[in-house]
């Protein structure tokens, strides 16, 4: 049996209530004064949204099963987001001066706008993902609690995307170990969900939160060098 399509009206309560995150993360970083501007916010939540659509795909045409099965998904989700962060961070570094790529580069200065770029990125990609759930069982507890305990960590995971991406010229292993602690992260979350019992769902819960606090805390200390 087909779910029937919600209405428009439903729709834009849904995504307004998935949005919640994001909007609390853009005003945190409106009251810090933080140099994320209104543009690079827009389309990092952008980039993070669009990721959901090769990310369904990957899993469409991947055979997953067994003992793999996770973390390739975690794999294509997190893989999903490099080339439009790649695309992202390249357009907004040619939008700066040669003055200020020189002063920045390698910098906290661009660490941290990378960290919070994939953080942003995360919250776009759980806003979609929470969005459809909810669309799909409007009155679903489980899908609306996605917007507390999944969306932290898509950021945080989202978070360390960025950061790879900035690190790679540099330190392209310490790059790699960034990309790959997001897979781990995201792994381990998605098997906590899948084993039964109650104390797995909170050990997911905890993952997702501590995450979520360590690339918070990151995004604090750089942003703070500026």
């Amino acid at each position: 049996m087909m779910t029937a399509m919600p209405g428009l009206g439903t729709l834009l309560v849904i995504l307004s209530i998935s949005s919640i995150p994001a909007m609390a993360t853009l005003i945190w970083f409106r009251l810090k004064r933080w140099p994320v501007s209104w543009p690079r916010f827009a389309f990092s939540l952008l980039a993070g949204a669009s990721a959901f659509f090769p990310a369904l795909f990957l899993q469409e045409i991947i055979p997953f099963g067994g003992r793999w099965a996770v973390l390739a998904r975690a794999f294509t989700e997190e893989l999903s987001r490099l080339p439009l962060l790649l695309i992202l961070f390249f357009a907004f570094s040619r939008l700066r001066s040669a003055a200020q790529q020189a002063d920045n580069e390698g910098s906290a200065f661009v660490l941290g706008l990378a960290g919070a770029s994939g953080f942003v990125s995360g919250l776009g990609f759980a806003l979609l993902e929470t969005a459809v759930h909810l669309a799909r069982d409007p009155f679903s507890l489980i899908a609306f609690l996605r917007i507390f305990i999944t969306t932290p960590m898509h950021a945080a995971c989202g978070f360390r995307v960025g950061s790879s991406i900035a690190q790679f010229k540099q330190s392209p292993a310490r790059a790699s170990a960034q990309f790959l602690s997001a897979v781990v992260i995201h792994s381990a979350y998605n098997l906590m969900l899948e084993i039964p019992g109650s104390l797995p769902p909170i050990a997911a819960v905890l993952i997702a939160l501590s995450a979520c606090a360590s690339a918070v805390q990151s995004i604090w200390i750089d942003m703070k060098k500026q």
